[in-house]
């Protein structure tokens, strides 16, 4: 049975009201017989179509007016007799029905009420009257007209079967309204109050769930007997019907577990989410497939997606298993395999970029601008493994990004200080919780190319424990050899990281294993002259220390005098990154000043300098002269760059024992037994008699005690200190010297020439003794660098005492007798 809804015409408004074209909710009006029988037909009636409906005499009707014909024949009949002629369509799917499209028996209407809708649409109350008969049509605009013949029903009196009849259609429409769940309980009520039988049987045919045509056959049987008899074969399969869903939800009815529930749920949810606008699930994979479609990748690469894509599309998404499935796949699909930015071949370009980023290091520049040479002459080539080493703060790092701005490629940072755990480089297997790719394919995934500039910041501070040796790792990684073919555990597929460019940097080459510093082309980046320095400062620190204080260039002015104090007295380092937080703080101060509107220096004194920055942080060693026998001027490389140093030799009566102090390292201490051993044999021509070693007690010291100091460059340093103190001839003055010595009496070359120079040069030295392989050298350095000095170069230890030895003997020399 139809919805037998609202029995109280207070609800006739309800947003249910039937338009042409939808489900209606009748309402009844109970009353006499003689009020439906004694309606004055007029012989033309306006037609007004009805889809999905029939109205019976009696029922008050609500519906929608939506067609412009209807609009106008309900206003127009609304002023006037109020009656008209509603009919039923054939086919409710039709929106200008033809008089071929309705049928012949309607039912003559009263309008009760027009009511416009908050929506803007047009809402009629009709209550049917009578039955009637069309004869013809006579008129179709502006709407239909036809000419009628009232029918009447014909009613049994005192009957006692027709009120069976009654009673059987009240029982089983009570009985309907209790199996249905979607009945209201007013329509049971309403059922109940209904009195008057003409009523009753005309209210059941109109909620009878049964189709329009069976409706319209129940309107056109004229007994009220027979369509009673009529409905109640509706009925009783309407009950038949329902009981036989009752039964067979009984005999199928199980207690759901966990996972029908879970199942239905699941249903529920795919149901909402496809009217929302689809499955996310669905949606992922299909986003997965097209970027699958739009990938620059090899045919194998490409199946094996495919394959892990389908796999993913037969897990359940609520199992773990799918997240790890997709994470996967979204990592294969998100990896640049064969996507590349184009190299900038502009050498003069690039040559300009690295000049402005950095001063100095023309060694790095050059071997940077050899590569781009050969690749943009051959178009492709196997990217050499470059190893940037040296001390900290002299750019090693920022020139990695200079290279990138250089080539126009994209730029990635790796600092491999402290890593200890090889699957930070390989990434784990997919199996395992938590998997994930090794920094190095996460990386390329995140700059989304396969040739940037790629930096393995501290390649010496890798460690390993028991999580394995991640530098056995890198070696697959830095070989040219072998990094095409990269294998990544969680990737499962060999990637090709030969375009990339792997610039590594490090402090010492001593901690990198043996194997992996083979695979490196090692360039050395050594400390900055105090030249450089300053030029470092003028060009590039000061000006980012003033941009980042929110200063302009005219508020302050560093003179070249006064960035030279600030490097000599207030910083030791090879770098510059000491001297660029000098800077800045001597920046803040002037920024502080300018706030609170203080006088101020615009153009930087010593005096500021040392107001701003404190005193002096550390001294510079400065030539002492020649006065003393047995004091010799050394040159030392240190990790802050090239210092002087002094060797101090005195002797004591004695049994020829040899001292060493000033936290001398085992080098150097074998150094001065060199030199020792050096003197005793050859003696005679130094004019000194054999005797003397055995007699006196040598103390060797070296100043600054509380520096470690080592390396074999002090060897002639130490040999001509011992001679000086037992000849007790002075040494020459503003002399300094470095190489190592051998026991046959060879002088050998040593490092850091370069630094060596420059220092010798700020202490006021005027000559330098070198190793004759060393003069190689000094064609690396400048020649405003070798201004001012004059160089001696040697192959024995007796060239050098000849020339560092002066004829003259000190005042109050030690009598040696």
């Amino acid at each position: 049975m139809g919805k037998l809804k609202n029995s109280g015409f207070e609800n006739m408004f309800l947003s249910g009201m039937v338009q042409d074209d939808s489900d209606f909710i009748p309402i009844i009006a109970d009353g006499d017989d003689d009020d439906l029988k004694n309606t004055e037909v007029p012989d033309v009636l306006p037609i007004l179509p009805l889809r999905n409906t029939v109205l019976f005499p009696g029922v008050v009707l609500p519906i929608n007016v939506g067609r412009k014909k209807s609009l106008k024949l309900i206003q127009d009949v609304y002023k006037g007799s109020r009656l008209l002629g509603t009919i039923a369509q054939k086919d409710y799917t039709i929106d200008e029905p033809e008089i071929k499209d309705l049928y012949s028996v309607g039912t003559v209407a009263e309008v009760l009420k027009i009511l416009e809708m908050p929506d803007g649409s047009t809402s009629v109350i009709i209550q049917g009257k009578r039955r009637y008969a069309i004869r013809e049509f006579v008129a179709e605009e502006p709407y239909h007209k036809a000419s009628v013949e009232p029918l009447n029903d014909v009613s049994p009196t005192d009957d006692s079967e027709f009120n069976a009849i009654v009673g059987s259609l009240k029982d089983l429409s009570i009985k309907i309204a209790q199996f249905s769940a979607n009945v209201p309980p007013e329509a049971t009520f309403a059922v109940k109050n209904i009195e008057n039988s003409t009523f009753l049987i005309n209210f059941i045919c109109s909620n009878t769930d049964i189709s329009v045509g069976d409706k319209q056959n129940l309107l056109e049987i004229e007994s009220l007997k027979e369509r009673g008899v009529q409905a109640i074969s509706y009925l009783v399969k309407e009950v038949q019907m329902l009981e036989l869903k009752q039964d067979i939800q009984k005999k199928v009815k199980t207690d759901m577990d966990k996972q029908q529930r879970e199942f239905m749920l699941n249903q529920q949810m795919k149901t909402i989410q496809d009217e929302l606008g689809g499955n996310p699930v669905e949606q992922e994979i299909s986003d997965l497939k097209e970027k699958g479609k739009a990938k620059k990748w090899n045919k194998d690469v490409a199946k094996f997606f495919e394959k892990e894509v389908e796999k993913l599309h037969r897990l359940n998404p609520a199992a773990g298993e799918y997240s790890v499935q997709f994470a996967f796949c979204q990592t294969l699909a998100e990896l640049p395999w064969d996507e590349c930015s184009d190299d900038n071949f502009d050498l003069k370009n690039a040559r300009s970029v690295l000049d402005e980023d950095h001063y100095g290091l023309e060694n790095v520049k050059e071997r940077i601008l050899e590569h781009l040479a050969v690749l943009k002459l051959k178009k492709d080539m196997k990217a050499p493994i470059l190893c940037l080493y040296g001390p900290p703060g002299v750019g090693k790092t920022s020139l990695g990004k200079s290279v990138a701005r250089a080539l126009n490629r994209k730029f990635v940072r790796m600092s491999l200080g402290g890593l200890h755990d090889e699957s930070e480089i390989r990434g784990h297997r997919k199996t395992y919780i938590g998997a994930m790719p090794g920094r190095i394919i996460q990386n390329i995934k995140k700059v989304k190319t396969s040739n940037p500039v790629f930096i393995l910041d501290e390649i010496d501070k890798v460690s390993n424990d028991f999580h394995g040796d991640p530098a056995s790792a890198l070696l697959e990684v830095l070989d040219p050899e072998q990094n095409s073919e990269f294998h990544d555990n969680y990737v499962e597929l060999d990637y090709d990281l030969s375009k990339v460019m792997f610039i590594a940097t490090a402090n010492t080459l001593s901690t990198i294993a043996p194997p992996l510093r083979d695979r490196l082309e090692l360039i050395e980046v050594s400390g900055y002259l105090v030249e450089e320095k300053i030029e470092i400062a003028k060009r590039h620190l000061i000006p980012k220390q003033l941009e980042n204080h929110g200063l302009k260039k005219r508020d302050v002015v560093f003179s070249k005098k006064v960035i030279e104090k600030i490097v000599d007295e207030y910083t030791r380092e090879s770098g510059v990154r000491e001297l660029d937080k000098k800077i800045a703080k001597v920046i803040r101060r002037i920024a502080k000043k300018i706030a609170f509107e203080e006088p101020y220096n615009k153009k930087i004194t010593s005096d500021d300098v040392r107001e701003y920055l404190g005193v002096a942080e550390y001294s510079k060693e400065k030539y002492q002269g020649n006065d003393f026998a047995g004091v010799v001027t050394g040159l030392a490389w240190t990790a802050v760059g090239g210092e002087i140093l002094f060797v101090e030799t005195s002797l004591s009566k004695g049994k020829g024992m040899l001292t060493l102090t000033g936290n001398l390292g085992d080098v150097m201490k074998e150094s001065a037994m060199l030199a020792h051993e050096y003197l005793k044999s050859h003696a005679e021509k130094l004019g000194l008699n054999p005797d003397i070693f055995s007699n006196w007690n040598v103390h060797v010291h070296v100043p600054e005690g509380a520096i470690p100091k080592d390396g074999p460059s002090a060897g002639v340093t130490m040999v001509t200190s011992l001679a000086s103190a037992f000849t007790q001839r002075k040494v020459k003055k503003n002399l300094a010297m470095t190489g190592e010595i051998t026991l046959r009496g060879k002088v050998l070359p040593v490092g850091g020439i370069k630094e060596k120079i420059l220092a010798a040069k700020r202490a006021g030295i005027t000559e330098i003794i070198l190793s004759e392989e060393n003069k190689k050298n000094l064609e690396e350095i400048k020649e405003e660098y070798l201004k001012g000095l004059s160089f001696h170069f040697v192959n024995t230890i007796m060239d050098v005492l000849d020339i560092a030895l002066l004829k003259t003997k000190v005042d109050s020399p030690v009598k040696l007798d």
